[in-house]
């Protein structure tokens, strides 16, 4: 896989089709438990009672059958999720809608906390479509992701789960080809493998901010305008010059309003991202009027609203350039890292 682009169809890869699985712990037949949805440009292959269905339904995903994607003879990429937002139905939803974005079969495993219990998430759902650590630990993945948690506020030992999520971070290392930390996950990575400390802001970082590239030649950027646009919404950040102290880290893209946005170490093997490019239209709008609708201190989302008004709806600048970043990720720090046998991953 190393060497082959997309269009070479290494390993017998169908190039121009799509199948993404979510895998269901509580079911023994994956036929059985596949939604199929026929759309236009993708196909896209998930558990039938999947919430993201009915969202993913109007977006131009396209299904392959799993008779048609056993018949091509490769091996799909395995991903896994560690969710920690917590509404996870709709960060599924956001993450699903970017993973189908390319020409690749994929096979999804989502991961909860064991030390944790989602309050906002139905147990039900949890029991259905996640999986524990202890029941994937001996495995590997092609790629990772982790998402961002409200708990920001806290010290890094101050958060309940923070032994579990450590030992999950290690774990990563050596079982997962490359992963994405997005967020308070970001923070957390920077300060569990190399000593970054976060700082409280006096002001929430909330809106839609410009971005430049630092690193031009680096394939996480390829397609990237000299300028892209990327939502935040976080109490904390972590700063350059103490990233720069670390010769293991290297920053490749940042904000003159926003601050570091992305880290990269490891020649690609960890990307440590401080915003939410996968973030939905009208996130930040429903974030904003829940803190208000609490009464809580918070400011309009900059940059957010066309002509700063809410009335007038979100002007939305981010979603290209997130699809690119997850594609470019999938393709040039996954597909093309990764070994064919998975068991060779170190």
């Amino acid at each position: 896989m190393r060497s082959q682009s997309l269009s070479t169809c290494p390993h017998g890869l169908f190039s121009g089709t799509f199948s993404l699985s979510v895998n269901n712990t509580s079911t023994s037949s994956v036929t059985e438990n596949r939604h199929q949805i026929t759309d236009y440009n993708m196909p896209l292959n998930i558990p039938k009672k999947l919430p993201a269905i009915e969202v993913l339904k109007q977006e131009n995903i396209f299904v392959m059958d799993d008779e048609r994607a056993l018949s091509q003879e490769i091996r799909p990429l395995k991903i896994a999720i560690l969710n920690l937002m917590p509404i996870k139905i709709t960060t599924e939803t956001d993450l699903i809608r970017l993973l189908s974005n390319s020409p690749l079969q994929i096979e999804i495993d989502f991961i909860k906390l064991q030390s944790h219990t989602s309050k906002n998430t139905p147990i039900e759902h949890l029991q259905m479509f996640y999986k524990d650590f202890d029941s994937i630990k001996e495995h590997n993945y092609d790629g990772m992701i982790i998402t961002g948690a409200p708990v920001e506020k806290f010290e890094y030992e101050e958060v309940t789960y923070w032994n579990e999520i450590t030992t999950i971070f290690d774990w990563a290392r050596h079982h997962v080809t490359s992963t994405l930390y997005i967020c308070w996950a970001a923070q957390a990575g920077l300060y569990h493998y190399y000593g970054v400390p976060k700082y409280q802001l006096s002001d929430k970082m909330f809106g839609v901010f410009k971005h430049t590239v630092s690193d031009k030649q680096n394939p996480i950027f390829r397609g990237f305008d000299d300028e892209f646009y990327v939502p935040h919404s976080r109490h904390t950040e972590v700063r350059a010059e103490d990233i720069e102290k670390v010769k293991e880290l290297q920053i490749i893209s940042q904000s003159d309003d926003a601050g570091v946005y992305m880290v990269m170490a490891r020649g690609g093997r960890e990307f440590f991202i401080t915003g939410h490019s996968e973030y939905a239209p009208f996130t930040l709008d429903e974030e904003y009027k829940r803190d208000l609708g609490k009464g809580l201190p918070i400011m309009m989302p900059k940059g957010y609203y066309r002509n700063d008004n809410p009335e007038e709806g979100p002007l939305v600048r981010w979603k290209s350039h997130a699809n690119l970043l997850f594609t470019n990720w999938l393709n040039y720090f996954v597909y093309q890292e990764t070994p064919y046998d998975i068991s060779r991953i170190k």
